[in-house]
Order: structure tokens, then C-alpha cells, then sequence
């Protein structure tokens, strides 16, 4: 079954936390998180940081430590040594979300905001253009959104990153039933739709059929002290 976890950041953290938190990175991670220009940009990194690691240990039962992340030769991060075990973050504003599943999975939340729709004809199939120009007014906005992280999330899952022209598979959206078609040889891929937030869209893609009713929120703080928790644990 896929597990989703979320983070919201809707008030910033303090520094002092902010720096303690980085001590559970390795060197390279943080120096690349240091390098980020603003604060909140890096901020954004190290709780998608701290929350795919919190994770790893809370399902595998290993210390922080432990956890070794590399990528495939599309850019796929996955977990060193244990390949059953896959992973997919996002984020964007103030979320940051991470879907994790024994089979592979993807994941995308995207900030609802006004954009040039004409940006799809670039990057959607016709099928889909044809749909999002029929919607009315604001109706073109959100349906943008949706169909943008259903994209996201099933090109996530496949592994292939950009690699896979977005206009090569389609998204149907009708009464909520999510309708996929793709160019490629037929994959079981599954779909689902998340109201995390009125201002957000947010969507899933796994192997895996089952998918759970609600995201598991956390706090920066609650995540900060399990990591904590685990490393005196392994020093105890």
C-alpha cells in the first residue's frame, strides 16, 4: 500500500533549529542546502531532507546514519541497498510531501496560480488542451493544475523524468474518475487526487492499486525530534 507523509511550513522555523536540523545531513547535502540564495528556499530543502529520512528510519527500523540516497541515470533519487523500498518527494509553497511504496511511485503538489494556459499547447497532449479550453473561467486554472500533477507525478513514478515527452500520455479528468492513456506499451499505473489544501492540487501515481483515505501531516518540530530520538537511541 501506498504511505503518503506532509509536511506544511506555515510559520518559518528559527534559526537556531534551523541549524541544529542540518546536523543530521551529510557534509555535501548541507553545503548544497547552505548555497541556496534565500532562506526560505533552503529551509524548503532540508525539511524535504528531514522528512524522506525520518521516514526511511521510521519503516525500515534503521538509525540516520544508515541511510544512503543516490540516483538513477534518470536523476531518480533512490535508497542505497534496499530496493524494495521506493520513495518520491515534492513541494512547492509551503508544502512538502513524500509518498513512499514497495513498488514505484510518484508524487507532485503544485501552488494554484495564474498562469499563461497557453504553456499547455507547448506540453499536453491535444486531447488534453481540448479539455482545458472547453472549461470556463477559473475552471481552466484548476483543471491546469490537475492535469500538470497527474503529469508530474506518473513521469516521477516511470523513472524516466523528461526523458518521456509529456505529450506522449493523456489525463482525463471526468466526475472525478482519473482516465490515463499513454503511447508506450501498457503499464498498470494507478491514480489518485488529494484536497490537501484548497490553494494547492496534489496527485499520486504508484504501481500499487490501494492508497490511503488522508496524508499524514507532520510538524518540522515533530520530525526534527524523531531524528533526535533516533540518534540518541543509536548513541545510547
Amino acid at each position: 500500500m501506498v504511505e503518503l507523509f506532509g509536511i506544511k511550513l506555515a510559520n518559518s522555523i528559527e534559526r537556531d533549529l534551523y541549524e541544529k536540523a542540518l546536523n543530521f545531513l551529510p557534509n555535501e547535502t548541507k553545503d548544497k542546502i547552505k548555497r541556496f540564495r534565500r532562506y526560505e528556499d533552503s529551509l524548503m530543502s532540508l525539511t524535504a531532507e528531514l522528512l524522506k529520512r525520518a521516514i526511511v528510519c521510521l519503516k525500515l527500523g534503521i538509525n540516520n546514519e544508515s541511510v544512503k540516497f543516490n540516483r538513477s541515470a534518470y536523476g531518480k533519487p533512490y535508497l542505497e541497498g534496499h530496493e524494495d523500498f521506493h520513495f518520491n518527494l515534492s513541494h512547492s509553497g509551503s508544502w512538502v510531501v513524500c509518498a513512499v511504496s514497495s513498488k514505484p511511485v510518484g508524487i507532485d503538489v503544485e501552488k494554484i496560480k495564474e498562469i499563461d494556459l497557453d504553456i499547455a499547447k507547448r506540453f499536453f497532449s491535444k486531447e488534453e488542451v481540448s479539455d482545458l479550453f472547453s472549461k470556463n473561467g477559473d475552471e481552466k486554472i484548476e483543471y491546469f493544475f490537475e492535469l500538470w500533477t497527474l503529469k508530474e507525478s506518473y513521469i516521477k513514478a516511470d523513472g524516466r523524468g523528461l526523458s518521456l515527452p509529456l505529450n506522449s500520455f493523456s489525463f482525463r479528468i471526468e466526475n472525478d474518475n482519473i482516465i490515463f492513456t499513454s503511447n508506450d506499451e501498457p503499464r498498470h499505473f494507478f491514480f489518485k487526487k488529494y484536497d490537501i489544501d484548497k490553494e494547492y492540487k496534489f496527485a499520486v501515481c504508484s504501481m500499487e492499486p490501494q492508497f490511503p483515505e488522508e496524508i499524514d501531516i507532520k510538524s518540522f518540530e515533530e520530525v526534527f525530534e524523531f531524528l533526535l530520538n533516533n540518534e540518541m537511541l543509536k548513541n545510547s
